[in-house]
């Protein structure tokens, strides 16, 4: 006679959840290297990295002379040369470090029917090519908890054997850390976790003075909620399940509550000088890379006059 199973636990049942995810991680990460890797080749092609004026020793470029400053400001080598006055830029180069977070908790497993990424592998692919490409624009790349900052230019094997190896159950939000006044934070994941763990993470973060970035990554089945009929949904983190007899009854106030939610999130990242984006797994990668990149050089060079980011 055989003996009766025990009963795992909790925690029992979370460490067999991240080893399966583990496994299949370890299964996908060649394609979502390869094709971090293309997007990455793609939008790096005519851009020239963040590069701008600043205190620092390396020349950049010759601007003409502004009305109103201050004459030492002039380069008169320059300006011997024709019947302009120029002054000499050196590109900014203080020490600055870009800690990414891509969310590998088990809700970012599920993906719906006809979607080739789930929303764990998009965030990766994501997060692989933007390290790749913020490296080659000479920036530091960091992933609180996993590894620390930097610039090699294998950023991307670094990343994905870092994640391979790593065994621990995953959160959904970035640990506690301080990061310096100057470090950028670009946060990737659905967000589905209550708005008071949401805003104790930015207040955390942003002790420093530092910034970022939200963004939150979902499919499309998770913005229209097209199910109907009798559906079982489960809770993927604690394994707890809920059932609807009529779901597609449940549409209009899942709706509302979405939208709800993604307000109180964007107020809370504004109040801290963040911003807040969304991403559905329909869309291109490749577009949703050079949003971050453009938006992280808006955010940037709105922190370097003064302005907020979430003005």
């Amino acid at each position: 006679m055989a003996a009766p199973a025990e009963r795992a636990t909790p925690e029992q049942l979370a460490l067999r959840r991240a080893d399966g995810e583990s496994r299949t991680l370890a299964a996908s990460l060649p394609r979502l290297v390869l094709e971090a890797r293309r997007i990455a080749a793609n939008v790096i092609h005519g851009l020239h990295g963040r590069r701008r004026a600043g205190s620092g020793e390396s020349f950049w470029q010759y601007r003409r002379f502004a009305s109103g400053e201050p004459a030492q400001n002039v380069d008169w080598r320059r300006s011997a040369r024709d019947d302009h006055l120029y002054v000499r830029e050196q590109e900014w180069e203080a020490a600055h470090t870009i800690w990414l977070w891509p969310d590998r908790s088990a809700s970012m497993a599920f993906a719906s029917r006809g979607m080739r990424d789930s929303k764990l592998e998009r965030a990766l692919i994501v997060t692989f090519a933007l390290a790749e490409l913020l490296v080659a624009g000479g920036e530091r790349i960091g992933v609180p908890g996993l590894i620390p900052p930097s610039s090699s230019r294998n950023i991307i094997d670094k990343l994905a054997q870092a994640m391979l190896h790593d065994t621990a159950v995953r959160p959904s939000l970035p640990p506690a850390f301080v990061p310096s006044p100057l470090a950028e934070i670009v946060v990737i994941g659905d967000f589905w976790s209550p708005i008071g763990e949401i805003e104790a993470m930015l207040a955390g973060l942003s002790a420093s003075g530092a910034h970022g970035l939200l963004l939150q990554v979902v499919d499309p089945a998770e913005e229209s909620f097209p199910y109907s009929g009798r559906v079982e949904f489960v809770e993927p983190e604690a394994g707890s399940t809920i059932t609807a007899g009529r779901a597609e009854t449940w549409a209009g106030d899942y709706v509302t509550r979405l939208a709800l939610h993604r307000d109180q999130i964007r107020a809370a990242a504004g109040r801290r000088g963040w911003m807040f984006s969304t991403h559905t797994t329909s869309r291109s990668a490749a577009e949703l890379l050079l949003f971050l990149h453009a938006s992280m050089t808006v955010n940037r060079a709105g922190r370097s006059t003064g302005i907020g980011a979430g003005a």
